[in-house]
């Protein structure tokens, strides 16, 4: 059988722990668990077995109450090889040092290695404000990430007051200090109903960087985000859904 679906460049990968497989997979070579995101298993090889993470515990509890949303995960224990996407966006490892400090928001946590501390955060500024999310992943300690980007990011080095779309902000250093910065200009017009579309952007401040999606994602409610764990953090911003069954992973 003869075809270019057949060339090496597409033959699946031998490395051992979490690498990509191309650009819109991740394989994970597991011999031991991992943190995933409910959903996006494509495909796997080995004996594993799949476990639904709850909200477990009154952190856990008063989280989701007060976030009104769940970010499904699943810890997979066992041995094989395990394949990961999220409807064919891009992805990204990140390997976070002894000292490093990541928040992100849920919808874009593919996978973590369990060795990693994490948290859910709320973002300082503007509880109410709109209808994107204010509670983010905070995640520290020593180990690999995996994210998701709906197309290529671009990396801001936060050296002067920085602003983005709360739904295209993907991660930001931990150490930033966020909160929100209203966009439109309250006039006439715009209680007449012409807005600019961007009512409230996300401010960085400090030292740092943030990455940006091209891509906003839906508002909180219509696409769930993620969710918890035992570590520190900062205060830092949102996302809608960053909790749920993340809570009840924290080791």
């Amino acid at each position: 059988m003869r075809s270019d679906l057949f060339s090496p460049d597409r033959a699946e990968t031998q490395s051992p722990g979490m690498t990509l497989q191309n650009s819109k997979m991740l394989k994970v070579g597991l011999n031991g668990e991992v943190l995933v995101r409910q959903g996006t298993m494509v495909a796997y090889q080995g004996q594993m077995e799949f476990a639904a993470l709850g909200s477990g515990g009154i952190a856990g509890f008063l989280k989701q109450t007060f976030t009104g949303e769940g970010v499904p995960m699943m810890r997979v224990t066992g041995r094989g090889d395990l394949f990961l996407a999220d409807n064919a966006a891009d992805v990204f490892t990140i390997d976070l040092e002894t000292g490093d400090g990541l928040t992100i928001n849920g919808r874009n946590v593919l996978a973590f290695e369990p060795t990693l501390r994490w948290d859910i955060h709320r973002v300082q500024g503007a509880g109410y404000l709109s209808n994107a999310g204010y509670y983010n992943c905070v995640f520290s300690g020593h180990g690999r990430i995996a994210i998701t980007c709906k197309g290529s990011p671009v990396v801001l080095n936060v050296d002067q007051p920085t602003y983005a779309d709360p739904q295209a902000a993907v991660c930001w250093s931990a150490s930033l200090q966020t909160g929100f910065h209203r966009a439109d200009q309250l006039n006439l017009h715009t209680f007449l109903g012409r807005t600019t579309g961007e009512a409230f952007t996300m401010s960085f401040a400090g030292r740092g960087f943030v990455v940006v999606q091209p891509c906003e994602e839906l508002p909180a409610g219509a696409v769930a985000g993620t969710g918890s764990g035992n570590a520190g953090g900062q205060n830092n911003d949102g996302l809608g859904g960053v909790i749920g069954g993340f809570l009840g992973g924290g080791r």
